[in-house]
């Protein structure tokens, strides 16, 4: 059973604060199972820690929030952390899960060719729509919920102990579920619909599906 895991969590703009405060749910749920957490909040979010506790630490499990683009994806004040060309081999003998847009395209087949176990994100976009009255209460914000619970499910299925293809799939079902919600009732908003549809064309993972923590 997984020991340790690395997260991620830069705070600098509504995007990032966002998917740092919805990480806290897996940060509980880690804990609950005596799971240590690399918590790299904020600031901490650099490039110089990442690269040390990647080196020093015993995690398999990596969780990078933040921006990115092909070949890169970002930290607190986006600044690189992993980058495919110069330092994608930290992931190597990991499984990696990077909320960040674009990183799956580029650098995700560099960290598996480096010796990652798997890399799962996004190969475009990353999209999620939320509600500025809201912005202070992240997690109460329900239309947010639609885009962020299903990528958390991810994670939380596999520190369950599912195999990355079993937490990819209840991962996508979650997503094509919240898209039917938003079809559906007086609440319809194609909007939502298309925006999830999106995150769900470009939600890849590549390398050994069969692997669990």
């Amino acid at each position: 059973m997984i020991t340790a895991c690395l997260i991620t969590r830069p705070e600098h703009d509504d995007t990032t604060y966002y998917l740092s405060k919805w990480s806290e749910n897996i940060i509980t749920f880690a804990n609950n199972k005596n799971i240590k957490i690399f918590d790299l909040h904020r600031d901490k979010a650099n490039k110089i820690e990442v690269e040390s506790r990647l080196k020093k630490s015993p995690c398999i499990l990596v969780l990078l929030n933040g921006h990115g683009d092909y070949q890169l994806v970002a930290g607190h004040n986006n600044q690189p952390l992993i980058i495919s060309g110069e330092n994608e081999a930290l992931l190597k003998s990991k499984i990696t899960y990077a909320v960040s847009c674009k990183s799956a395209k580029q650098l995700c087949p560099k960290s598996i060719e480096s010796g990652a176990i798997n890399y799962t994100g996004y190969d475009e976009d990353f999209i999620f729509v939320y509600e500025p009255n809201n912005l202070s209460r992240p997690l109460q914000d329900e239309t947010a919920k639609l885009f962020l619970e299903p990528s958390q499910q991810f994670v939380i299925s596999l520190l369950k102990g599912n195999t990355i293809k079993e937490s990819f799939e209840r991962s996508r079902d979650s997503i094509k579920e919240n898209l039917l919600t938003s079809l559906s009732g007086a609440t319809k908003d194609t909007a939502l619909a298309r925006f999830l549809w999106w995150d769900l064309k470009h939600f890849v993972s590549h390398g050994n599906l069969d692997a669990k923590l």
